[in-house]
């Protein structure tokens, strides 16, 4: 008989997205380190390979929203209070990208880091308690501003996001130098670049890009161009193995312009419209002035219900760069905050830009997001899985 091992765990919500955290100290000592035994380990968590696509067998959700795990360690990182590592799990073939950030989940490891004794007891307050986050993948600082009420984290309150069906408190995320001295914002050096692929993926083979490299690199273009509106939702998009295909096409294209390696997450790919009288995916009606503009993006290959956390900055960077196609289609001139739409609903975001040099600079992105404690207790896997 194969034993299960139990694993301290907690369950949480983060925006619009879940996952497994772990405290490093807490994983068993050959998991601990990066490598194969922790890959099998977090790939069994989720119940990943699922040929089914279900997840039946694991904590995964069966939607790139909900395949996550999470390690939050003590900061090796001067002026930081944890270190924070973003696990995302393929659910058909298992593949386990660590290339990059959930923008989502960042809204949880701040509480996580409070409620796991990282944080000093003496600056949990009463009021906003900063955690400052080193985001380990991509190397970067995010600061998570959580309220505090008797010496615990506030989950509950009456901050609404959108893709998320039931109220929270405010968590304030700040996202440090998004792009960082070393990667150019921009990385063609251009605002507005014109991709070539096969004329059966745009008519003509050519179609204009913004490329960006913010939360996460990410290729935007518009809807018009490729027959949208800007207002689709999940299904139109999903259903569609002929719009899929394009879309990994010209994220392949953008990625190659970029000069990065593709993974199954970044770039990103998203595009952009202009507001129009619209519907969400719960049925609410929203009049085009309620937004400056509607996104919609793809996360491992499929249309996000609401939106990624990462991408979410990358709007906000490239809306506040005059002549984007997101500050474009946000309407043009100087923008310091939009208020973008997407299948779920809306979110408002904010970033600071300037320019040095010719170049072009994001300072930081700032985001409201909400996160609530799910379940706490031990994950259960095979001995032999790991």
């Amino acid at each position: 008989m194969t034993p299960q091992v139990r694993i301290p765990a907690v369950y949480m919500r983060g925006g619009t997205s879940k996952g497994v955290f772990f405290r490093l100290e807490d994983l068993p000592e050959r998991t601990q380190t990066p490598g194969d035994a922790r890959d099998r380990l977090f790939r069994r968590v989720m119940g990943s390979p699922d040929p089914y696509g279900a997840h039946i067998d694991g904590m995964g959700g069966a939607t790139s929203s909900t395949s996550k795990c999470v390690i939050v360690s003590p900061a090796t990182r001067a002026g930081h209070d944890v270190d924070y590592l973003y696990g995302q799990i393929a659910i058909d073939s298992g593949a386990l990208d660590w290339s990059s950030n959930c923008g989502n989940l960042s809204t949880a490891v701040g509480a996580f880091a409070i409620a796991g004794g990282y944080v000093d007891a003496a600056r949990v307050v009463d009021g906003l308690c900063t955690v400052r986050i080193w985001q380990a993948n991509i190397g970067k600082t995010i600061v998570a501003h959580v309220p505090i009420a008797e010496g615990q984290v506030v989950e509950m309150g009456d901050f609404e996001l959108d893709g998320v069906a039931f109220p929270a408190a405010e968590i304030v995320l700040e996202f440090v130098d998004p792009a960082g001295a070393s990667d150019a914002l921009f990385p063609t050096g251009h605002l507005v670049d014109t991709l070539k692929v096969d004329h059966d993926v745009v008519p003509g083979g050519m179609i204009r890009a913004t490329l960006i490299h913010a939360g996460i690199p990410t290729v935007f273009v518009q809807a018009e161009d490729l027959g949208y509106i800007g207002a689709e939702l999940r299904d139109a998009i999903n259903g569609d193995v002929d719009a899929l295909s394009r879309f990994e096409a010209l994220r392949t294209a953008g990625a190659e312009a970029m000069g990065i390696v593709k993974t199954a997450r970044v770039p990103a790919i998203a595009f952009v419209a202009s507001p129009i009288d619209h519907r969400t995916s719960s049925g609410r009606e929203v009049m085009a002035g309620e937004v400056d503009l509607l996104v919609r993006a793809l996360s491992m290959g499929k249309l996000h219900h609401a939106m990624m956390g990462t991408a979410s900055v990358a709007i906000a960077a490239a809306a506040a760069v005059p002549g984007t196609l997101v500050n474009e289609a946000a309407g043009g001139g100087e923008r310091t905050s939009i208020r973008f739409g997407h299948p779920s609903g809306a979110l408002r975001v904010g970033a600071e830009a300037r320019q040095a040099d010719g170049q072009w600079i994001i300072t930081k992105a700032v985001m409201s997001r909400s996160a609530r404690m799910l379940m706490d207790g031990h994950v259960h896997v095979p001995a032999d899985s790991f």
